[in-house]
């Protein structure tokens, strides 16, 4: 019996047969678990600067998240593989799950009447800001491994070999 994953199943939502979801994915990756070391950081030494720092981080890591989840969800409701799977599902799910807590934890860090006031940057970290920090890092965790789940084991966005492109075979 043939391997239903012998060949993978290339991504719709690409440049020259190159998936965009996981070019954007490193962004909201390192950016949303490094708010949750500069909200240590700052807990322990009280400098502003790390508040600041993390304040920046979890808006780059939502506006990038977002970015990357625009072509997340064309590849999910376009490739039936990716939603004939658990990890699909976990992937998927887990990610706005995380997009929710970091626009909770920018909500709570910004504050009450200063909500979009970029003259207002907060230079504290709220009570529960580490707390969805840690949350958000967590989440990305899960989700991060469930996309591998979907790449590398079920050959998800892989260009498979009928479908060089580019570079590829050369």
């Amino acid at each position: 019996m043939a391997d239903e994953h012998a060949d993978g199943v290339p991504s719709t939502a690409a440049v020259g047969g190159h998936p965009i979801h996981p070019m954007l994915i490193p962004f909201p990756i390192a950016f949303l678990p490094a708010a949750l070391v500069t909200d240590i950081v700052h807990r322990q030494t009280g400098a502003e600067f790390w508040a600041v720092a993390s304040f920046w981080l979890v808006l780059a890591g939502l506006v990038t998240g977002v970015l990357a989840a625009v072509f997340g969800v064309v590849d999910f409701m376009t490739i039936r593989r990716a939603r004939s799977r658990l990890a699909g599902w976990v992937h998927a799910l887990g990610n706005v799950l995380a997009l929710g807590l970091a626009v909770a934890n920018l909500v709570l860090r910004w504050g009450p009447g200063s909500f979009l006031r970029w003259d207002q940057v907060p230079v504290t970290v709220p009570e529960w800001g580490l707390a969805l920090s840690a949350a958000t890092a967590v989440v990305l965790v899960v989700t991060g491994w469930a996309g591998g789940e979907l790449s590398y084991r079920h050959k998800v966005g892989v260009v498979g070999p009928r479908h060089t492109t580019g570079f590829a075979g050369r």
